[in-house]
């Protein structure tokens, strides 16, 4: 309407020349940035054609709509019995700059992928309306449901735009209470059991529960309701009356209303079309039964089972519809099942391709299904699972084809492989250790037999090992895994050095998603040597024991979620092990550690982690506990600022550490990108804990230290270089170390 009025109070003059007048000049006056060439396409009005201000108010509307100018005008000018019109633009700004302030949640790297405003490009409102609303999207579905998100132009002398988003993000909202209404049948605790939102708790700060999300809580309204089909609730109906922030914009309540309905139950059941067997026969395969309340989950199953009835006898094509009629006044729901069996189909061949290393022989054990035989689909369905759990191949597709008829089949069993060796050969530095040596191969397909085979060995100034491996990950075709390690280690202690060979027995198996569990069999012979005139009579009463045998039997289980195992950034590893020494052998005593990392993403790329470990060691018995078994803390790995292993009870008249029955100690680190690309970062620690006699209790006299370092991936491997400071030294230690050393980060 403004385009329309600034048009017709600039063509007032017109209105007195007549309609013949003719246009001597188009001319465009304001375009900087955009070409005149671009304009003139869209023009109607033309020199040497007649005047029209209909045709005039079309251009400016075209040139409008470019979206290029913020105002646009036209002039008119009698010229020598002609007439003068003159398009006259004002350009918007040309957005420079994107900026964005306030973000901590998200990096600017994220929300300058969110923005619909790019640079350079010319400014536009509309686009700056959408980034805001994309932006706050964003917000929202990370549980930012109180985020604030404006936008602020700033132009230059040169017409040049700084578009700055502000961000003022609040805090995380949570789910605080979850309420319903109208449920009878299943209770508020029964209800909430079944969605996957879920109301906030105590450790939220760490799991996340009570995370809102607008897309699964429609999802959990569908759960919510196939609770109430599978208990015969057909006409329930599930509605969100509110999902709403409270006052403080910290905690969001829902209320879900529920209208529950009539219950149905299972009235006549029936069979028809192809029967493989009597109706009686199949119908005890269904898991509804006549009389009982109705429910979509059974008949669901129902038509599996029959379907599998079937399709197990050779009949791929096997077509299973259950036809049900509602009788609303009896409250009854008749099914009767309708097969359409198709013909029999015998597997003709099996093809397998695009394994290039791993042997036929190695997928074909994986398979439930042979050449020759009828088509069984669950036999298949195992099959697949089998061949992927070998973890060789980074996909796994069985498909089936029409063989030599229709009833003929081949199935085709098509893998990708991936890399599942490598080979390392180098040299490292250790503040402990001095100067070491390493080498090692692994492969985890060793001769495409699906070994796991590991050959290693490093030594150095005050360290030698030497290590082989095997492990059968699938041990007689079964989920079981199954191995052995030889190995032969001398190591250099300030007061005695240890000697060791031996070998261990291993047997695991995975417990669910990212979890393990592990038994390991260690048979070692080892010595107690070189101890010093100077130590305690415990440590030299091991020296005179000699070669001394140890059996042992090590259980542990481990969760691991992280994201990436070298250089985590967000996930969690939880372990807890057992080691019970005494089946045998001359040393007895029981171990027990258990150990938590936890990984956060917090902003700018940079991360937090905690790290905590409790350990204990007992006698078996009544025999001593080893000295080289105990806990002596102290170091990169536990804690930084002490010298490796002078953590611990100390034996001050013979200037000795002599172990701990039970020690706990944390680390507290912030990790931040340096130089991101070379993968470079800076960290500051603080770190706690202590070992401590049997007579001492858990975290009496603690000790502590802070510091900082930094860790960089190298090509050779991880580096880490770490400074810590004793906040409280002992009158026997140094006030600080440093330390580094190049193998692993955690």
């Amino acid at each position: 309407m403004l385009l329309r009025l600034l048009t017709i109070l600039l063509l007032l003059p017109s209105l007195a020349w007549s309609a013949a007048t003719t246009i001597g000049e188009v001319r465009i006056e304001g375009a900087v940035r955009v070409e005149q060439s671009a304009i003139r396409a869209l023009l109607a009005a033309k020199a040497g054609a007649a005047y029209e201000p209909e045709t005039v108010d079309r251009d400016l509307r075209a040139i409008f709509g470019m979206g290029r100018f913020k105002d646009v005008g036209a002039e008119i000018e009698e010229q020598e019995g002609a007439v003068l019109l003159i398009y006259r633009v004002v350009e918007r700004p040309l957005v420079r700059k994107v900026e964005f302030a306030g973000n901590d949640e998200f990096s600017v790297d994220k929300l300058r992928g969110l923005a619909v405003v790019k640079t350079p490009d010319i400014y536009d409102p509309a686009l700056v309306d959408k980034s805001v609303e994309a932006l706050r999207g964003a917000y929202r579905e990370e549980g930012y449901h109180a985020a604030e998100i404006t936008s602020r132009v700033e132009i230059d002398d040169r017409n040049e735009a700084t578009v700055t988003f502000d961000v003022k993000e609040g805090d995380k909202v949570l789910v605080d209470l979850i309420r319903f209404e109208g449920n009878t049948v299943f209770t508020d605790k029964e209800l909430r059991k079944a969605m996957e939102t879920r109301e906030r708790w105590f450790l939220s700060w760490m799991t996340g529960r009570g995370k809102f999300n607008e897309d699964v809580l429609k999802d959990d309204l569908e759960r919510v309701a196939d609770l109430y089909y599978n208990v015969g609730h057909v006409r329930v109906k599930v509605r969100q009356r509110h999902a709403k922030l409270t006052d403080d914009n910290k905690h969001m309540d829902i209320l879900i209303e529920v209208e529950e309905g009539p219950q149905f139950k299972v009235g006549k059941l029936d069979v028809n079309g192809d029967l493989l067997k009597d109706k009686a026969d199949i119908l005890n395969l269904s898991l509804l039964k006549e009389e009982e309340v109705f429910s979509r989950k059974l008949l669901r199953e129902s038509v599996t089972a029959i379907s599998d009835l079937y399709a197990d006898q050779g009949y791929a094509y096997v077509n299973v519809t259950p036809v049900t009629k509602v009788d609303g006044e009896r409250l009854l729901i008749d099914v009767a099942y309708d097969v359409e069996q198709g013909s029999q189909v015998t597997i003709d061949r099996i093809n397998i391709a695009g394994n290039t290393k791993t042997r036929d022989k190695v997928i074909r054990r994986e398979l439930k299904v042979t050449e020759g035989e009828l088509y069984s689909a669950s036999k298949l369905k195992d099959s697949r699972r089998r061949v992927n759990n070998l973890g060789f191949f980074e996909e796994v597709n069985l498909t089936n084809k029409k063989g030599t008829d229709d009833s003929h089949m081949e199935v085709n069993v098509d893998v990708k492989e991936r890399p599942t060796g490598t080979f390392s050969l180098g040299a490292g530095y250790s503040s402990v250790d001095g100067v070491i040596g390493q080498g090692s191969i692994s492969q985890d397909n060793f001769l495409g037999k699906s070994w796991k085979l590991n050959l290693a060995g490093s030594f150095g100034g005050k360290s030698t090992t030497y290590q082989i491996g095997l492990l059968d990950p699938y041990f007689l075709d079964m989920n079981l895994a199954l191995g052995f390690d030889l190995y032969r280690t001398n190591r250099e202690w300030n007061d005695f050095t240890r000697d060791a060979t031996g070998g261990a027995v291993k047997l695991g198996f995975p417990v669910g998603e990212d979890n393990r569990a592990f038994f390991t069999y260690r048979l070692e012979q080892k010595e107690i040597s070189d101890v010093d005139d100077t130590a305690t009579q415990t440590l030299k009463d091991e020296e005179a024991k000699g070669k001394v045998l140890v059996s042992s039997l090590l259980s542990s289980f481990t969760r691991n979620t992280t994201d990436y195992h070298m250089d985590p950034t967000t996930g969690y590893v939880a372990e807890g092990s057992v080691e019970f020494a005494g089946l045998g052998g001359d040393e007895k005593f029981v171990k027990y550690i258990a150990d938590y990392r936890h990984f956060w993403p917090v902003f700018w790329s940079t991360v937090f982690s905690v790290h905590g470990q409790v350990g204990y060691i007992s006698q078996l018995g009544g025999e001593e506990i080893p000295v080289d078994e105990r806990f002596y803390l102290g170091g990169l790995n536990s804690l930084r600022g002490f010298k490796s292993r002078e953590v611990g009870p100390y034996d001050l008249a013979n200037d000795e550490f002599t172990g701990g029955d039970k020690a706990a100690f944390f680390n507290i680190e912030y990790l931040f990108p340096i130089l991101k690309d070379a993968g470079l970062k800076g960290v500051v620690f603080f770190d706690g804990g202590n070992a401590w006699g049997e007579d001492e209790e858990y975290f009496s006299e603690m000790r502590y230290s802070v510091g900082a370092g930094l860790r960089w991936m190298s090509p050779m491997g991880p580096l880490r270089l770490e400074w810590g400071y004793n906040l409280d030294p002992m009158d026997y230690e140094d006030t600080s170390e440093f330390e580094f050393s190049i193998g692993k980060f955690y």
